[in-house]
C-alpha cells in the first residue's frame, strides 16, 4: 500500500480543514463545521477578506502539494532548469489560451507534428532523461521511414488483391495470390511512384484529415488493424525480425530512453526456406538483440518482454497461450516480464471470461493488462478494470475508464497499482479528441502511481517517447505542472517496472547522473 501517499494526503487534507475551521471574521471564529462554511456563503456580510486570500493560497498550495512530483524538492540548479522549462511553457500555454486554435494538444497529433517539432518545451523534452518505455508493442515502435525501406530488400513480392496490400518474402511465391516481385514493379517510373504510395497509406495512420476519416473508435482501429496485416509478413520474415528488436531500441535510446518493457504477440516468425518459428525461439531473437544493444550502448540498462497475444479468442486458444506463458517464464525466468491480452478491447473478449484460467496459473506469473480502453461506461471493456485488479495486475495497460469507478480508482492508488498512460493512442485511436479533456488529468492532479508511455508510435509518425511527454506535459497536466512532475514521471518509469531491486537501484544510480547533466545543461539557459 502507498502509505506514504495516503499519510501525505491525510495531512494535507486535515491542514486544509483545521484552517477552514479557523477563518476569522474581526477577530472571531464563525465555523465551528465544513457545513457552516456554505451556510455562511448565504449571508450577506463579508468575509474577512485576508483570511479569503490565505484560504485560497492554501486551497492552490496543497493541491500542488498532492500532485504528481508535488512533494519534491529542486536544488538550486533544477530551480534554473525549471525557469527555463517554465518561461516557454508559460509561452506557449498563453499563446495558447488567447487563440485556442493554434494549442498544439488541442488538435488531432498526426495534423501537427511539425509544429511540435518546432515547439522549445519540445526540444526541452527531447533532451532530458526520460527514464523507461513500459507500454509499447514490438512490430510499432520503428519509425514510418524505417519501415518503408524495409521493402526495398530482395525477394519481397507484392499482392494488391481485395482492396488491400499483402507483402510477403518468398523464395518462389505461393499460388494463394497474384503475387508480383516488388523490385520488378519499381522498374518502372510510373508504377513505382503508384505502387509506392499505396505502400506508404498502408502503413501509416498518417491522413490529412484524420479526424474525418477516423471519426469513430471503430473507424480507427479498423485502419489500425490493417496496418498491422499489411506489415504482418515483412516484419515476421526472419532476418527483419532479428533486427528489429534492435532498431526499436536505437529509437529509444536517441530519445533519452533508457530500459524498455515490450509487449509481443510471439505469433509466429518464417524464413525463405519455409521453416517457421515458435515463442520460445522469437523470445530468444529478442533477447540477443537487447544483449547485443546494451552492450554497444553504455547507459542503456536493458529491456524485458511481455508476452501478449490476441484477446478475440476462444478459452482453448487462451489454455494454448498460459502453457506458453509457462514455458517462456521457466527458460526465460528474468528476460520475460510476464503476461497481457491486446486488441480492440470493444471488440475482444472481456477479462472476466477467462477468469478462473487466469486465477489458475502460478502467481509467480505477474500481469500487465490493457484494461479500460474505452468511452463506456459500465459495459464490459469497462470492467474489465475490476478483473484486471482482482487478477493483481502489476499495472494496468491505459486504464482511460479508471476516473469512472472511484472506489476501484482508490484501491488502485493504494496498492500502487501504475497506470500506463499513453496519450497520442488514446487520441489516433478515437477516445479523446482535445488533451485537455483527457480523464489522466485526475492522476496527475491527484499523484496517483502513472507512468507515460509510447504503445504504437511508428504507426502515427511519432518516434521514441517525447512526443507522449509533451501532450502529456502541455495538454493533461495543469499549467503549473513543472520539472517536479517530468522528474517523477522518469522515477516512476523505473520505479513500476520490472526490474528487480538491485537493476533498479543501478538503473536509477545512472538515470541521476543523465539527468544531473540534464539540468546543469538547461539551467545555463536561465
Amino acid at each position: 500500500m502507498n502509505l506514504n501517499g495516503d499519510k501525505q494526503f491525510s495531512t494535507t487534507m486535515t491542514r486544509m480543514i483545521s484552517f477552514a475551521l479557523a477563518i476569522l471574521i474581526c477577530g472571531q471564529v464563525i465555523f465551528a463545521h465544513p457545513l457552516e462554511i456554505a451556510r455562511f456563503k448565504r449571508r450577506k456580510s463579508t468575509p474577512n477578506q485576508k483570511a479569503y486570500w490565505k484560504f485560497r493560497e492554501q486551497i492552490m498550495t496543497d493541491e500542488k502539494e498532492i500532485s504528481l512530483g508535488g512533494h519534491l524538492q529542486l536544488s538550486s540548479i533544477e530551480a534554473k532548469a525549471n525557469e527555463v522549462l517554465m518561461k516557454a511553457k508559460n509561452q506557449e500555454l498563453n499563446d495558447g489560451f488567447v487563440d485556442s486554435d493554434d494549442f498544439l494538444p488541442s488538435r488531432n497529433f498526426m495534423e501537427v507534428i511539425p509544429q511540435i517539432e518546432k515547439s522549445e518545451v519540445f526540444k526541452i523534452l527531447r533532451d532530458m532523461p526520460k527514464g523507461a518505455v513500459l507500454h509499447a508493442h514490438d512490430t510499432a515502435i520503428a519509425s514510418f521511414d524505417y519501415r518503408f525501406n524495409l521493402t526495398y530488400r530482395e525477394n519481397l513480392y507484392v499482392c494488391d488483391e481485395s482492396g488491400g496490400l499483402t507483402l510477403k518474402f518468398f523464395k518462389t511465391p505461393d499460388d494463394n495470390c497474384n503475387w508480383q516481385l516488388l523490385s520488378d514493379l519499381r522498374k518502372d517510373p510510373a508504377q513505382a511512384d503508384d505502387i509506392n504510395e499505396k505502400i506508404k497509406q498502408a502503413i501509416t495512420m498518417v491522413t490529412k484529415n484524420p479526424n474525418s476519416v477516423y471519426s469513430t473508435v471503430d473507424k480507427a482501429w479498423e485502419k489500425f488493424s490493417d496496418v498491422f496485416k499489411t506489415m504482418k509478413h515483412v516484419l515476421s520474415y526472419r532476418p527483419v525480425y532479428e533486427e528489429l528488436h534492435y532498431r526499436n531500441l536505437q529509437e529509444l535510446y536517441e530519445d533519452n530512453v533508457m530500459y524498455a518493457e515490450i509487449r509481443t504477440t510471439l505469433s509466429s516468425m518464417y524464413d525463405l526456406d519455409g521453416k517457421t518459428y515458435g515463442p520460445l525461439e522469437m523470445v530468444q531473437f529478442h533477447k540477443e538483440a537487447s544483449e547485443k544493444f546494451v552492450q554497444e550502448h553504455p547507459g542503456f540498462v536493458g529491456t524485458k518482454i511481455i508476452y501478449a497475444p490476441q484477446r478475440n479468442v476462444d478459452n482453448e486458444r487462451v489454455d494454448y497461450y498460459l502453457q506458453t506463458m509457462v514455458q517462456l517464464k521457466k527458460v526465460y525466468p528474468n528476460f520475460v516480464a510476464g503476461f497481457d491480452l491486446v486488441g480492440q478491447e470493444d471488440k475482444g473478449k472481456p477479462l472476466v471470461e477467462f477468469a478462473s484460467k487466469l486465477n489458475a496459473v502460478d502467481p509467480s506469473i505477474p500481469y500487465f493488462f490493457h484494461a479500460g480502453e474505452t468511452k463506456w461506461n459500465g459495459m464490459s471493456t469497462d470492467v474489465n478494470l475490476v478483473d484486471a485488479f482482482l487478477l493483481n495486475t502489476k499495472r494496468i495497460g491505459h486504464g482511460y475508464a479508471l476516473m469512472k469507478h472511484p472506489l476501484l480508482w482508490q484501491l488502485i492508488k493504494r496498492l500502487n497499482i501504475a497506470v500506463e498512460v499513453c496519450p497520442i493512442s488514446n487520441q489516433v485511436l478515437g477516445l479523446v479528441e482535445d488533451m485537455r479533456n483527457h480523464p489522466a488529468a485526475s492522476l496527475f492532479a491527484s499523484g496517483s502511481p502513472v507512468v507515460v508511455s509510447n504503445d504504437d508510435p511508428g504507426l502515427w509518425g511519432a518516434r521514441g517517447l517525447s512526443y507522449d511527454f509533451y501532450e502529456a506535459f502541455m495538454g493533461i497536466m495543469s499549467a503549473s505542472s513543472d520539472l517536479r512532475s517530468l522528474k517523477q514521471l522518469a522515477l516512476n518509469s523505473l520505479t513500476y517496472s520490472s526490474m528487480n531491486k538491485k537493476e533498479k537501484h543501478n538503473a536509477t544510480c545512472q538515470w541521476q547522473n543523465k539527468w544531473n547533466t540534464f539540468v546543469n545543461k538547461l539551467a545555463k539557459l536561465a
